[in-house]
């Protein structure tokens, strides 16, 4: 691949996992509606605060709201709270004195965590169902405030970066212990990453914040300072000024904030261009590449000659191949097949036992029970051996396993065998498939090279249509020229599929045989008398028959055109499967038994895929909300 082709796919894939991301939802078990902060400063030093949390709940048992121990912020946290509000009626929570994980319903409490900092938690019962609530949790910080000889400060974190709840907006009402004589005197900052608050004061007593689109991990800072003289009583009291400090420090980091609006203002300006330029990139790119390839699979398709039948069969009445396994006529008949699944594997699994019975390897013969119902019994009748090719040795190992040394092995054994057996089942048609395929590259009725090819060819047509589906889903029309290459391409790796002959001519004539001999055994009856062949030949003829899924008609027709068939099969060899198809439903009942056996076995934890099963019930944890510095 050239460096060219590998950047190209690189951008695609960076731009893939760009669109997904962009339309991710950011859905979470909690969300704030709001955050409200209503806080009254005493003359003490304390602040008294209660938060309203308007707050949509799933699968949650307990909130908290953490502070970190700080000696240097604050002494303690008293007078804790907690109330529901309820109809505009405010319902008050029992109170508990020891912390916990999991809280009950209606309780609380407000004390130590395991990490020694400060904890309020209260129990909201919605542990498997959701809900909007709106809780009121009230507290008091004693000595907060800081007396200087200039001003008393308040530098307080009401939302720390450890808050993992996200709210569409946080606001809050700062009371001073009285009013002052000039507004001007009180002076406000605000600090949150994203830059998307504003603060102002709003009276002479009054201090009013908000913040949008608020998301978990960003701070929410006020530090406000106001007249020395409003704190009567203080156990943190400094003999210095603090409002050059305060304001030295505040304008650094406001410059800091203006360069970032100017750059986030002028991105914001710039991203739709950079996107645009990407996207016109990306396109030219995709379409210089792939419309290259467009003219590459045209060519290759006026190149290309499609093998065609030596002679054009209606009917064929002969066996093409008397050699020619189940699995071999399957795969010549339908060339696209490109792996045995277990929707399509049980017939030939069926054929191949009943072509191994024909042979003398097996016996299969159906009897009555003890109970006097009818039971189908399998019993090998001499040990693989050279005469066995490979794929229908894989088929005599999974029934001389079933057997697990018994004699006589019976249909409901073996299904239970292949249902207990997964991973072996899922081995036996990989393992049957690629020795099928391998044996008719040995014939020279596959092309090896040609089947490279067609693989080739194929995997591009699904890259396309892949690539299709996404760009639409995710780009609409932003690609529309690409997309339309893509449409051509697929359709142009699809013709191409059609024209590359995985079969060689003796493959293609061998086809033409078997369709031919598939058509005559489903239409025979209609034909004239003189054209049926011996009886003796239908025993080899209905192998097939099971194979290609037409049995059941085939015997139907034979007792039309065969009336006194019974006495006619009474002389067959004693291993003849024949007289059991005619006079029982051996074949349906025999190969579905195998097909749902196969299907089982595929759904039952192989570890290749499947149903998803009850797994094992991890819990959902409680999201912690931790604020305060």
């Amino acid at each position: 691949m050239s460096k060219i082709k590998k950047m190209l796919y690189i951008i695609i894939f960076a731009l893939m996992i760009l669109l997904i991301g962009t339309v991710k939802s950011n859905a979470g078990d909690l969300s704030l509606s709001n955050l409200d902060f209503e806080v009254q400063i005493n003359s003490d030093g304390s602040m008294n605060v209660t938060e309203t949390w308007d707050i949509y709940i799933k699968q949650t048992n307990t909130l908290y709201k953490s502070f970190k121990t700080d000696s240097s912020k604050y002494s303690k946290i008293t007078d804790v709270s907690v109330k529901e509000i309820t109809n505009g009626k405010e319902n008050a929570f029992i109170k508990t004195n020891n912390w916990a994980y999991h809280v009950s319903k209606n309780r609380y409490y407000g004390t130590k965590n395991e990490d020694g900092d400060f904890e309020i938690g209260w129990g909201v019962g919605l542990d498997n169902s959701s809900g909007r609530r709106k809780y009121k949790i009230s507290y008091k910080v004693q000595d907060v405030i800081t007396k200087y000889n200039d001003y008393s400060e308040l530098y307080w974190q009401f939302v720390g970066e450890n808050f993992e709840i996200n709210s569409n907006k946080i606001t809050g009402t700062i009371y001073l212990p009285s009013n002052v004589q000039d507004i001007n005197n009180i002076k406000v900052w605000g600090h949150t990453r994203d830059l998307n608050g504003t603060i102002y004061a709003t009276d002479t007593n009054k201090i009013e914040f908000e913040v949008t689109n608020y998301r978990s991990g960003r701070y929410v800072e006020i530090r406000t300072l106001f007249p020395t003289e409003l704190i009567t009583t203080s156990t943190k009291v400094k003999d210095k000024e603090i409002l050059q400090t305060a304001i030295n420090e505040e304008t650094k980091w406001a410059d800091k904030a203006n360069a970032r609006r100017e750059r986030n203002e002028f991105l914001k300006k710039a991203i739709p261009l950079i996107i645009i330029g990407v996207y016109v990139i990306i396109n030219v790119l995709l379409i210089v590449v792939y419309l290259r390839k467009t003219l590459k699979y045209i060519q290759k398709n006026k190149q290309l000659k499609k093998y065609k039948p030596t002679q054009l069969l209606q009917y064929y009445r002969e066996l093409p191949d008397e050699k020619a396994t189940p699995g071999e006529a399957v795969k010549t008949l339908n060339i696209d097949v490109e792996a045995f699944t277990p929707m399509n594997f049980g017939k030939i699994f069926s054929a191949t036992m009943l072509d191994l019975s024909l042979r003398g390897f097996l016996e299969i013969k159906q009897e009555k029970n003890q109970k006097g119902k009818d039971t189908i019994k399998i019993k090998i009748l001499k040990e693989a051996n050279e005469q066995i090719k490979a794929d229908e040795m894989e088929i005599m190992k999974i029934v001389k396993s079933a057997t697990q040394e018994k004699e006589i092995l019976t249909l409901k054994e073996l299904e239970k065998y292949i249902k207990n057996h997964p991973t072996k089942i899922e081995n036996l048609l990989k393992n049957t498939y690629n020795n099928v395929n391998k044996q008719l590259i040995d014939e020279e009725i596959i092309d090896k090279e040609e089947q490279k090819e067609y693989k080739k060819y194929k995997n591009s047509q699904i890259g396309y249509i892949v690539s299709i589906i996404f760009l639409l889903c995710f780009t609409l029309i932003a690609f529309i020229i690409p997309i339309i290459i893509f449409i051509v391409n697929a359709v142009l790796c699809g013709k191409i599929c059609e024209k590359i002959n995985v079969l060689t001519q003796k493959g293609i004539d061998k086809q033409e045989e078997w369709k031919g001999l598939k058509k005559y055994m489903e239409d025979f009856s209609m034909l004239d008398r003189r054209e049926v062949p011996e009886l003796v030949i239908w025993e080899r003829y209905l192998v097939y028959a099971t194979a290609f899924g037409i049995a059941d008609k085939v015997i139907k027709q034979l007792k039309i055109v065969y009336p006194n068939l019974d006495e006619m099969t009474n002389g067959l060899a004693t291993f003849t499967y024949m007289n059991l198809m005619i006079n029982t439903d051996f074949s349906s009942s025999f190969t579905k038994a195998i097909n749902t056996s196969m299907a089982s076995a595929y759904s039952s934890g192989s570890g290749s895929g499947g149903g998803f099963s009850g797994g094992g019930g991890f819990g959902r944890w409680p999201v912690v909300a931790e604020a305060g510095r």
